[in-house]
């Protein structure tokens, strides 16, 4: 029979302290050994059970997203698109980055010639790998937008098949929010403080904008979607703030109240 983990709730007493007279108490039990093996053997027990769900829930959605992206949608898009020959960019930054490559590689070729690095070269032969060069450019487009267009298919099926795990395993879900923060309360007031610092650094600190950059310039790519430099600069200028107000507002609300060294400990460090 698995455990049934129930919500911490919140107490003017820090956590630590409670824990500690928990513990103590729990020693002076006539009993306390046989106690001390079963919650040895119910925690390892819940630890196993957090460890597996986790595993089948990251690796089911990407186990169907590269199934059925190799094996279903790929080589129907690709039977599709192939149908139109002409068709190669999916928007106009493609088109954009396409003809700053061919134009990069044209003044590289002239480049060549002038300095004497090609010889010989006649305007035949310029002509050909130019060609070659727009061919080779047309079909490495092409496959881009393709995989664009199976990503957002695969990657509807793995978010459908994630929520459903969810939806359909709360009690396992319930498993690992305490198993989580069994973790995280355990963990010295140094530990803390260093995770909470490096998260926020990394997601709301002062140079978080570049990683935000790189990460929405690659979903968008991702699934085929122009570049949009406003829509980055608002995301940007929006979600690090709000993601910001939430934390402090968790370590005020929640922190402060289950462990307030941790939290005296982060102000320190982060002065």
């Amino acid at each position: 029979m698995k455990p049934n983990p129930k919500p911490q709730k919140l107490s003017f007493i820090p956590h630590s302290i409670l824990l500690t007279l928990e513990k103590l108490k729990q020693a002076l039990e006539p009993n306390a050994e046989y106690k001390a093996i079963e919650e040895f053997r119910a925690s390892r027990q819940r630890t196993i059970n957090s460890i597996r769900y986790l595993l089948i829930l990251f690796i089911v959605p990407l186990l169907l997203n590269h199934l059925s992206k190799n094996f279903v949608i790929h080589p129907l898009i690709k039977k599709f698109w192939n149908q139109e020959p002409a068709k190669i960019f999916l928007n106009s930054s493609q088109e954009k980055r396409a003809l700053t490559e061919f134009r990069r590689f044209e003044r590289a070729m002239e480049f060549e010639l002038l300095i004497g690095k090609t010889p010989g070269l006649s305007p035949a032969i310029i002509e050909h790998k130019e060609k070659e060069k727009a061919i080779a450019l047309a079909q490495k487009y092409k496959n881009e937008s393709i995989n664009a267009v199976v990503n957002v298919f695969a990657d509807i099926i793995s978010l459908f098949s994630f929520t459903l795990l969810c939806i359909f395993s709360k009690q396992q879900f319930a498993t690992i929010q305490s198993f989580s923060t069994d973790i995280f309360y355990s963990l010295s007031d140094s530990a803390k403080a260093f995770f909470i610092i490096l998260a926020t650094n990394i997601f709301v600190g002062y140079h978080s904008p570049y990683g935000w950059e790189i990460i929405l310039a690659g979903t968008l790519q991702h699934f085929g979607l122009p570049e949009n430099k406003s829509l980055i600069s608002v995301f940007i200028a929006t979600v690090p703030v709000v993601m910001d107000t939430i934390f402090k507002y968790w370590i005020f609300r929640y922190l402060n109240r289950s462990s307030p060294s941790a939290v005296a400990t982060y102000r320190n460090m982060n002065e």
